[in-house]
């Protein structure tokens, strides 16, 4: 058996989109206008099946979402 990577499974940590956007009354396709990033490509954030997110779409999706990244992603305990 090979060692552990990091791509070989669940990161652990878990994007909290949809409860924030079921919060402030927003769609993914709404958000995606907002923020500028593909529905696809919130969507697999959304489902915790993102590998890497840039800074950039991090921090405008914090500005329109009105939150912290710490409300967006949490450690899975």
């Amino acid at each position: 058996m090979t060692p552990a990577t990091a791509d070989d499974g669940p990161s652990g940590i878990h994007c909290r989109l949809d409860e924030l956007l079921e919060e402030r009354g927003l769609t993914l396709t709404r958000l995606s206008e907002l923020v500028g990033v593909s529905v696809v490509n919130l969507s697999v954030l959304k489902n915790d099946r993102a590998r890497a997110i840039r800074y950039s779409t991090l921090a405008a999706i914090c500005r329109v979402l009105e939150c912290e990244v710490g409300d967006l992603l949490v450690v899975e305990r």
